[in-house]
């Protein structure tokens, strides 16, 4: 018998990825949400799947609540935090987005889990999922910022509301894992830089990608690595 990281014997070895307790009791929820269900799965699945007692998941979460509440925040808390990022950056509008999109339909297609097909769970629209639900819409706001100001560089003749659609395009990953996952369609693992060059079209841009994908990629690895993500990022997963 093993101890956790908060002092509370295991029932067995460890069982999940993760430097601690919390992070395996995330990772076997993430599973069991997105291939049981919300609903279908309970705290003592959980605990078993982590090898906890049912009692010791408490010491770490509250209610099965608290840990989707966990999980949905990872999912926005990183993009924001490195789009904030790339909003402050000298570089032209157009690079600015592909670099949001790009970074953002990666950590989609790559994450362990397809959190993002919890979405559209009821349970969402509570009170209690509001502060993830600001989180979210904060982060539509920034993709419809980026983007019109990429209509204003290029002075593009698109229709009003064209802005709202990078942020679209970038969660059809969510859809095209869980088809994948159903045996229809690949994996998307490959998918970011198509979804990028999609972001920047439809807006109008209408030049050559490869600079703007290599400019991008500089500027999401000088965020990710530079203090205004570390001091954003901090309180994500």
């Amino acid at each position: 018998m093993s101890v956790t990281g908060a002092g509370r014997p295991r029932l067995a070895t460890k069982k999940r990825p993760g430097d601690t307790a919390r992070e395996e009791i995330l990772d076997a929820s993430a599973e069991l949400f997105t291939t049981r269900g919300y609903t279908n799965t309970s705290t003592r699945m959980i605990a078993d799947a982590v090898g906890l007692r049912q009692a010791s998941l408490y010491h770490h979460f509250s209610n099965k609540d608290d840990i989707l509440d966990s999980l949905l925040s990872g999912t926005v808390d990183e993009p924001l935090a490195v789009g904030q990022g790339i909003q402050g950056v000298e570089e032209s509008a157009v690079v600015k987005m592909y670099a949001m999109a790009w970074f953002d339909a990666d950590q989609l297609s790559r994450s362990r889990w397809n959190l993002g097909a919890l979405y559209l769970l009821p349970e969402l629209r509570t009170d209690r999922f509001g502060s993830f639900r600001e989180s979210r819409f904060t982060l539509m706001n920034l993709y419809a910022t980026i983007a019109g100001g990429v209509v204003l560089e290029l002075e593009s003749d698109v229709p009003t509301g064209t802005e709202e659609l990078p942020f679209r395009l970038v969660e059809t990953i969510v859809n095209g894992r869980a088809d994948s996952e159903n045996g229809r369609g690949s994996a998307g693992l490959h998918h970011a830089p198509l979804i990028a060059t999609a972001a920047v079209r439809v807006l109008g841009f209408p030049g050559d990608i490869d600079g703007i994908h290599d400019r991008a990629v500089r500027v999401v690895g000088d965020v990710t690595a530079g203090s205004i993500f570390e001091k954003k990022a901090g309180h994500g997963q």
